[in-house]
Formats: structure tokens, C-alpha cells, sequence
């Protein structure tokens, strides 16, 4: 059982106080995610024999003791789940995840959008009040809310969604001929005099993305209001993007995004319509004992608020992160970790069962296997 040190990514869409706040120090900038686990873009770090060494490194060097023969079976040698602590101030860019199968295909072909051949669902955890778009609404509710902007230009856009051809409106907005900043002007200055929350997002992104027609997102998706203990699962193919909140991220260990606005970075068109589906919907995740257990292999996750003792029974790879007060981790050998707010250890399967105790909050990830 060894504690952790988690590299902080600095995107500029990052909190500048949530995570610090929870770590009890002060921030220098805008810190987005604290990465838990042993991706090799962020892995975790801990001390062993006197050295510090990084997660990925300590399984590569002993896999069948750090995950354990089942986990090895059904994943390979390596961690299959990536956790996160989520502070996003901003939002994030609109984007969406592939199938195991088209990561596997696109990756063996070479196709730079993908970085590994794996799928990234995902889970979201709110720990405050936490927000985002996710998955198209009725095409037609769609059409109803663009046309009330009353800007002629978007009628190529009311007119695929009309015909329930929401990609076709999305992919009229990625590709639009003339000027973007024209356009975003045009429907800001119509969007200002709705006095409705979508309305008022779209002005606001769009202060954010003067230049990028996906300011138009909110009308076309579902918004999420997520409060504190609330789960929300993202599979393939589903449209998403977090605007505000902190929470508890979990995933399968990928860095699969294809990107479609609200962002710097490429976008590739026909890829990202290829791998949306404009059927697909998020899930709302219930909490049952003190497991979210989604429809993903790789991942679960529990919140767990210990008291007098809570036995973690299966021989599974954990990482357990305190988000309150304190918790302290024993394992069968006596052997124990006092965790405070932001701290984290791993838990191999080889230390089998371990007993959480303690009046604080933890979150533990593992596989479901």
C-alpha cells in the first residue's frame, strides 16, 4: 500500500482554488485536473526502496502482484482505469469518445486523431453543484430554438434539423463558408434578447469563442445539473462538454477525444461525425451501498464515508482519495495510511482486503472484475 503523488494538469479551463483549497495550499494558476492512476501522459508517483518511481512503473515491474491474474485476464497488463479530480471554471471543448472498435481500427490504420487503441467512457462524480451539455435534444425542439434567434443565416442549420438531420446541422456549423465571427455576432446579438438560460450560455460562450458557430451547442443538446453525490456516465458516441463545477472523474485508461468546437485545437470533420451518434444519451448513475457502478468493465467507483470501519473486501488494484476530513487505510499487515483531504495511496490486489476508518470521505476506484 503506497501513497501517492498526483501531477496536477494546468489547462487554462481550470479552478484556480478548488483543487488547491482541498489540498491546503495556495494556487499560482488555473489547475484543471489532478490525475490519479498510471496513464503515461500523468502517472502517478510513490517512493519505493528509497526512490521515487512512477505507477506504471511499479505494475510493468511485478503486473500480477499490483493488478492481479483477473484484472490481467480481461485487461491486459496494465491499470484500466484512469481517476481525476475535475475543476473546471470554464468550459471545456465540445467532444466525443470512440467505441473500443473504432479506436482499435482507426489506431492500426495510423489515424493521428488517436493516441491508443482503447475506448474512453467516463464517469462524473459532483462533490459541488456541477454542470454540462451532453447528447443532442429532438431535432425538432432544436429547430424550434435556433429559428427563435431569427437569424437567416442559420436556416440551412433550422432546415437539416427540421428534417431530423442533426449531424447535418452540426456538420453545417464545423464547416461554415463565411465568416464565423460574423455569424457568432449575428446570434449573440439575437441571443442577448432571449432572457433564458440557453440563450444566456450561448452569449456566454461565445465571449469566450468569438469565432466558433459551436457556441450554438446549447441549443442543440441537453444541459446537466448535477448536484453534490450525483453520477452522470458518458459512453461512445455521445456529444459532451463540462461548463462549471468540481468533481470526481473516472474513465478507461485512454486519451481518445475527438474534438467537435469550443476549442483551439484541431478538429477533423469527417472523423468526429463518423464516431457521433445522434442517438446517444448519458446515464444517470444511482449510487447503490456505496458503489456507482457503471456499464464499463474497467471502472466503479465508491464513496465511502467509513465511521467505526468499512471493510473493502475484493482482492482488486485501488486507489482510494480522501475529499474529506480524515480516513485512515489499513491493509492485513498492519500495516496503515492516514489520508486527508486531496491525499491518495494505491492499493495492489496483492494486499487483498484492506479497512477504511474514520469520520472523512473517501472515493475508491477499481475495475469490475
Amino acid at each position: 500500500m503506497d501513497p501517492l503523488s498526483n501531477p496536477i494538469k494546468d489547462y487554462a479551463w481550470g479552478s484556480r482554488t478548488a483543487i488547491a483549497a482541498l489540498t491546503g495550499r495556495a494556487a499560482t494558476g488555473p489547475e484543471a485536473e489532478m490525475w490519479l492512476g498510471a496513464h503515461p501522459s500523468g502517472p502517478s508517483r510513490l517512493v519505493r526502496d528509497g526512490s521515487e518511481v512512477t505507477l506504471d512503473q511499479v505494475i510493468a515491474a511485478d503486473p500480477e502482484a499490483a493488478l492481479g491474474q483477473p484484472v490481467i485476464d480481461r485487461f491486459g497488463r496494465r491499470l484500466p482505469y484512469l481517476m481525476k479530480l475535475i475543476a473546471v471554471d470554464q468550459p471545456l471543448s465540445l467532444q466525443v469518445h470512440p467505441t473500443s472498435e473504432q479506436a482499435a481500427e482507426a489506431f492500426g490504420r495510423g489515424d493521428s486523431n488517436y493516441s491508443d487503441s482503447w475506448h474512453k467512457p467516463e464517469m462524473i462524480c459532483a462533490l459541488t453543484p456541477f454542470s454540462g451539455l451532453a447528447g443532442f435534444r429532438p431535432s425538432t425542439q432544436s429547430a424550434m430554438l435556433v429559428e427563435r434567434l431569427q437569424v437567416e443565416a442559420l436556416q440551412p442549420v433550422v432546415s437539416r434539423l427540421s428534417a431530423d438531420d442533426v449531424l447535418g446541422a452540426l456538420r453545417v456549423l464545423l464547416e461554415w463558408p463565411g465568416s464565423k465571427r460574423e455569424l457568432v455576432e449575428s446570434i449573440v446579438w439575437a441571443a442577448a434578447s432571449v432572457h433564458q438560460a440557453d440563450y444566456e450560455l450561448v452569449c456566454r460562450l461565445a465571449r469566450q469563442y468569438p469565432e466558433d458557430p459551436a457556441v450554438l451547442a446549447p441549443l442543440l443538446m441537453h444541459r446537466h445539473e448535477l448536484a453534490p453525490g450525483q453520477a452522470l456516465y458518458l459512453g461512445a458516441g455521445v456529444l459532451h462538454c463540462y461548463l462549471d463545477g468540481f468533481g470526481v472523474e473516472i474513465m478507461a485508461g485512454s486519451d481518445n477525444v475527438l474534438r467537435a468546437g469550443l476549442t483551439s485545437k484541431r478538429i477533423d470533420v469527417e472523423e468526429l461525425l463518423r464516431i457521433t451518434e445522434a442517438g446517444a444519451q448519458p446515464l444517470p448513475v444511482v449510487q447503490e451501498g456505496d458503489a456507482y457502478v457503471p456499464p464499463a468493465p474497467e471502472f466503479l467507483l465508491r464513496r465511502i464515508v467509513p465511521g467505526d470501519g468499512h471493510v473493502l473486501e475484493r482482492a482488486v488494484p485501488r486507489i482510494v482519495v480522501c475529499t474529506e476530513g480524515t480516513v485512515a487505510v489499513s491493509g492485513p499487515d498492519a500495516t496503515q495510511v492516514k489520508l486527508h483531504p486531496g491525499e491518495s495511496v494505491f492499493v495492489p490486489a496483492s494486499d487483498g482486503p484492506v479497512e477504511l476508518s474514520g469520520d472523512g470521505t473517501v472515493f475508491s476506484a477499481e475495475p469490475q472484475v
